[in-house]
Order: C-alpha cells, then sequence, then structure tokens
C-alpha cells in the first residue's frame, strides 16, 4: 500500500456545509459566486479531456473548494478493475486536486456488463478481503487515500457475518481509506431492513470519518409493505435531520453535503439546506467553545 498526502495545489474543505454541483447551476455559480463553503462534483462526468463542461469545473474550482465523487469503479465486482476509467480519474484529480475523492461501498458489474445501480456486498471475511485488495489497488493507482461511502439497499444476504459499521472499520483500519457518512442511506436501510442507524453511527471510528452526505428520498408502496428509495429528488426530511444532529454529535463538526441528483431545484434551495446543516455544525462548535 503506498498512500501520498495532498499536494500543494489541494485547498482543504473546511468542516462546513457544501453543496453537489449539477450542471444546471454552474452558469449561476459562475456567475453570482454565492456564499458556500464547498461544492461535490460526480468524477464521471468530467472526464472529458475539453469542453464547456470540464472548463466550467475548473474556473469553479478558481473560487471553491472540490470534492470528487465517483460512482463507477464497482469496487465490489470480480471484474478487473477498469484501467482506462482509473486513467481518466487520475487525470481529473491532476487537474483539479480535489480535498476529497470518493465510491462506494457497492459492485455493480459482471462479466464487463454494468447496472444502472449501487448493489450492496454480503459482509463477509471473504469479501472484506477483496475490498481491502480493490481499495490499495485504487489508492495506489491514483496515489491518494480515498473515502468510501456507505450505500442503501434493498436487500440483505442472509450469510452476512460482519455489522456493516465493523465491516467498514476493518476496511478503514486495513486500507488507511477514510470513512463518507451517507445520513439519508441509514435512514433508509433502517427503514427497509430494521437495522439501528444510531447503532452504526456509534460503531464507526470517528478519526476515519471525514465527509458526511444529506439528500431526500421517496417512498414506494408495495400491497402493504412501504419501501423508502434513495432518489435524491427532495429536500432533507426531519428524520434525517435528526439523525444528523445525533450523528454531529459523535463525529464533530464535519464537512456535510447536500446531495440532489433528480428533480433539481433553484441553486437557492440547495443552498437553503445547506444553510440549514451549517447551523447544526455551528452549534457543535457553539458548545466546543
Amino acid at each position: 500500500m503506498v498512500l501520498h498526502g495532498a499536494t500543494s495545489a489541494q485547498r482543504s474543505i473546511p468542516a462546513s456545509a457544501g453543496i453537489g454541483l449539477r450542471a444546471q447551476h454552474q452558469g449561476q455559480l459562475l456567475d453570482e459566486k454565492p456564499v458556500v463553503a464547498w461544492l461535490e462534483a460526480h468524477s464521471e462526468n468530467y472526464f472529458s479531456s475539453a469542453g464547456p463542461r470540464i472548463e466550467a469545473l475548473l474556473r469553479l474550482r478558481e473560487h471553491y473548494a472540490l470534492s470528487l465523487h465517483g460512482v463507477g469503479l464497482s469496487l465490489g465486482s470480480i471484474d478487473p478493475i477498469d484501467g482506462e476509467h482509473l486513467m481518466k480519474l487520475k487525470r481529473l484529480i491532476d487537474r483539479t486536486a480535489p480535498a476529497f475523492v470518493s465510491e462506494h461501498l457497492s459492485w455493480g458489474s459482471v462479466d464487463g456488463q454494468f447496472t444502472n445501480d449501487l448493489l450492496p456486498l454480503p459482509y463477509t471475511q471473504e469479501s472484506l478481503a477483496h475490498l481491502i485488495s480493490r481499495v490499495d489497488q485504487v489508492q495506489n493507482a491514483l496515489q491518494c487515500t480515498i473515502l468510501i461511502e456507505n450505500i442503501s439497499s434493498y436487500l440483505q444476504y442472509s450469510h452476512s457475518e460482519i455489522e456493516e459499521s465493523c465491516f467498514l472499520a476493518e476496511l478503514s483500519h486495513a486500507t488507511g481509506c477514510g470513512l463518507l457518512v451517507d445520513i439519508n442511506n441509514l435512514y433508509v436501510n433502517e427503514r427497509n431492513h430494521g437495522v439501528d442507524a444510531r447503532r452504526f453511527i456509534d460503531a464507526v471510528p470517528v478519526t476515519a470519518v471525514q465527509e458526511i452526505h444529506l439528500a431526500g428520498h421517496s417512498i414506494e408502496r408495495i400491497e402493504q409493505t412501504e419501501i423508502l428509495i434513495d432518489t435524491h429528488s427532495s429536500p432533507v426530511c426531519e428524520a434525517v435531520w435528526e439523525l444528523y444532529g445525533y450523528a454531529i454529535d459523535r463525529f464533530g463538526a464535519c464537512p456535510t453535503l447536500i446531495e440532489w441528483d433528480s428533480d433539481i431545484p433553484p441553486l437557492e434551495v440547495l443552498l437553503g439546506e445547506a444553510r440549514k446543516a451549517q447551523s447544526i455544525i455551528g452549534k457543535v462548535h457553539d458548545l466546543a467553545a
């Protein structure tokens, strides 16, 4: 395992609230430069070597701290990791010097065929060893540490033998990777599977948690069963805000992102959600002072 620290060009992300960067907001962000601590971009949207999208990102990078969040590495698959994907991601990292680079605790490909979803893993010793190897491979290729995010899921494996929080803790310990805790995903899984979100928060190592995500979800009903779907298409619900407050009490002030990926509202709505997160972070600062 070979890990390298931040380059001098990197701008650290403060323990403040940021928003996900969406194409329809790029122009307004460039023109108005609203007050927000940082932006997070989906890595795969900026793999082109040239063009208006990457040029806008580079211009925004001059004004805002940045993180990169990927969905396409399929870390849990047994397919070989895509070397071209890694090359493009490394090029993007070199061009933008992000403070964080993150991916998901998931898989999504079989024999080179990709699903349009982040699928859960069985939490076993075998899959843990596989993930350790894969994260080491990615971190060596990228020459930086990455963050791994817990996902929402709609099924569980009966032969899982390790709690998800312990699985992530062991993965972080073995590889040096950081953790990205998605609070909405925890809430969705709690409602769908009956797992204890607060127990997860209590169990993951505080020192490994470097970023938090907040988002909205939708509710589907199949006969008498209610299923929460992690759609990122609505405001953060009150129950998730309460769970976020619990997480901030444990982890301390932590960089927090507002995600909104579909039914995307005006920029001011995202900024308003970020301000709400910032007020919760501020209470931690006030209590610590």
